[in-house]
């Protein structure tokens, strides 16, 4: 048995002490103080109740502050400030730690989360759904509920940890099979490009692989069986609208997409490729980028040109209709033609009978391929990154080039898993960068170009170096993947990576008033410009999967396998945590009983109430087999 559970054990036949400290003033010390004592009689979860009970009011204090901010966009849907205490305090998975700053900013997110939860009654099939926005308010380049594609991905990573179901499921629905799918996008004013697709395919997103996401946490078999045929159809509208067909192109058969609808605007990449073509595009040249390819109201030069003219259909509103092979949109498809295949097997297991275990491999082999073609093409053996090819179907422009820059979506192969086990020494190197001032490292947060390239530029609402939200979901993601999926082992050097990149994104929201917007500046920013309580990123779920390691999987087993520091933080909880129909808790303390010689520190579990697991060190894989979640 495990030391810190023996610890457990012997403390609660000791003397109840009583503690005073239970206010909000004190509220982060209760986990080192009061709850140690407390711990010493408690036989009925008096512990457990304790820290809920600390969680609760710290959690309720700070919604009672952010409702009373004068200057925050209205809720898109039901839950403001008259009603959204109670909702949150009993949904939203309740967390606390030594570090106030992200317990604020944690608290937060899930107060913005619930401002996005949108119902839409849906004038097509006449079915209401609950959809999640990004913007606030009706936006020109929205579906015609208000929701977003792009950053759907990161809604379906955050919500799952969500303790109703419904909401997800409806908003998988929404856009699988519902009117987002049939309806195409619409003709307007910010529709930049000549292709005519549905709604739910407006922006690239990975919204299967967000699917299987939240079906690791809130298991529903029926539904899956259900919805399948209708991710399948998805799928195939990516295949058949943004892949490269010319058979002789060196990127034949990679996934293809333009800046602005892989949610990128202008990048590097990009640029680099329309500098390098002829006709359509010579007006693009080393001097000239500036002026005609580096944040909106450039492109307002370029439909006055003389190339607009003479060719009408290499523009829309003066931008280029370039389409690039990114290690973005092919880590998207990859994770989505994985979960089709890891679904149907899952559905197999369960009804042997069926035709599962076909479809699941075609959707095996086809991932298989799509990764095979990244690794063959996309890496730069020289440069040891992932780069950007033009793609090699292209009506106009320089087809098959690859952009000789390394952007922040190269780590997106490592989000997916997509780096073969068997070679990832390979790829390692890649994240190099990540620590280098050279690369992405800077002062205040994460950049999106390499800060060596002399195109590099972090004042320009673009791609090309300034910091995105968006983006440090999608690497710090890939990051803890790395760590913890392909490394033998992981240094504390490595762990303080992680968590000072986390650091530094959680500072940016600006502690005395948290908010979360579309970009910040990596070397001297101190919060987010753009639009307010924004919801284009994640955080809540870098707190649970990523930092804390509560990795969801298909069975019925709960996996804890920290990436947090050691000595990072004193203590902290998460609990209330509603995975595979039971309730979860867990509280790490790196002493637990002070009166005792030596540091009694310990990670403890509780499942439906019931402490059920121990282990004394913070950093060390668990793993505790469920009971099957009751009908």
């Amino acid at each position: 048995m495990p030391n810190g559970f023996s610890h457990y054990l012997i403390a609660m036949n000791r003397p109840f002490y009583t503690c005073f400290t239970f206010t909000l003033f004190f509220a982060v010390n209760l986990l080192s103080s009061c709850a140690v004592q407390t711990a010493r009689s408690d036989r009925s979860g008096t512990q457990l109740q304790q820290l809920r009970g600390q969680a609760i009011a710290h959690f309720s204090q700070d919604i009672d502050t952010f409702n009373s901010y004068p200057d925050r966009p209205d809720s898109d849907g039901p839950y403001h400030a008259g009603n959204n205490k109670d909702f949150l305090t009993q949904n939203a998975p309740l967390f606390f730690s030594s570090d106030s700053g992200i317990n604020k900013v944690y608290n937060y997110r899930w107060w913005m989360i619930s401002k996005h939860l949108k119902e839409y009654k849906d004038p097509t099939d006449g079915k209401q759904y609950w959809v999640i926005t990004e913007f606030f308010g009706p936006r020109n380049w929205a579906t015609r509920s208000g929701a977003i594609t792009c950053p759907a991905g990161h809604q379906f990573y955050d919500v799952r940890w969500l303790g109703d179901p419904a909401y997800l499921r409806s908003y998988a629905e929404y856009y699988m099979s519902g009117s987002a799918a049939k309806l195409m996008q619409r003709e307007n004013e910010n529709f930049l490009t000549h292709l005519s697709r549905p709604e739910s395919h407006h922006f690239s997103s990975w919204m299967i692989d967000g699917i299987e996401a939240f079906l690791k946490v809130h298991p529903d078999p029926q539904w899956t069986e259900e919805m399948l045929p209708y991710m399948e159809q998805h799928q195939e509208v990516w295949d058949r609208l943004f892949r490269v067909n010319t058979p002789k192109a060196e990127t034949y058969g990679l996934y293809k997409i333009l800046d602005l609808y892989d949610g990128m605007e202008f990048s590097l990449s990009a640029l680099l490729g329309l500098i390098a073509s002829p006709g359509a595009y010579s007006l693009y040249t080393h001097e000239t980028w500036r002026e005609l390819y580096l944040g909106w109201g450039t492109t307002d030069q370029v439909a006055q040109s003389q190339a607009s003219k003479e060719y009408p259909e290499a523009f829309q509103k003066g931008y280029p209709d370039f389409y690039l092979a990114r290690p973005s949109v092919n880590g998207y498809a990859y994770g989505n033609l994985r979960s089709l295949a890891s679904l149907y097997a899952l559905l197999h297991q369960q009804s042997p009978h069926a035709p599962y275990a076909e479809k699941s491999q075609i959707y095996r082999s086809k991932a298989s391929d799509l990764q095979k073609r990244v690794m063959d093409v996309l890496w730069n053996n020289e440069d040891q990154f992932f780069h950007t090819y033009s793609a090699g179907d292209n009506a106009y422009g320089i087809r098959d080039y690859e952009a000789r820059v390394r952007e922040s979506v190269g780590y997106t192969p490592w989000y997916f898993h997509m780096i073969p086990q068997g070679e990832h020494s390979k790829y390692a190197p890649a994240w190099k960068m990540l620590t280098s001032k050279k690369g992405f490292l800077n002062t205040q947060g994460m950049t999106t170009a390499e800060r060596q390239h002399p195109y590099y530029n972090e004042q320009a609402y673009a791609w090309n170096g300034r910091g995105w939200p968006f983006q440090n979901s999608v690497v710090y993601k890939a990051y803890a993947n790395y760590l913890r999926d392909y490394k033998t082992t992981v240094t504390a050097e490595e762990r303080q990576v992680l968590y000072d990149y986390v650091d530094k994104l959680t500072r940016m929201h600006n502690l005395d008033a948290p908010n979360i917007g579309e970009w910040y500046i990596p070397s001297d920013g101190t919060e987010f410009g753009g639009e307010k309580d924004y919801f284009h990123s994640t955080y809540p779920d870098i707190i649970i999967d990523d930092l804390i390691g509560v990795k969801a999987t298909h069975q019925h087993q709960l996996i804890i396998d920290p990436l947090l520091p050691e000595a990072q933080w004193t203590h902290f909880y998460l609990g209330n945590l509603k995975y595979h129909g039971h309730t979860l808790d867990l509280a790490w303390n790196r002493d637990w009983d002070p009166e005792t010689a030596g540091m009694q520190s310990a990670l403890k579990v509780w499942v439906n109430g019931q402490l059920i697991a121990s282990q004394d060190q913070l950093n060390g894989r668990m793993e505790i087999n469920l009971p099957e979640p009751a009908p």
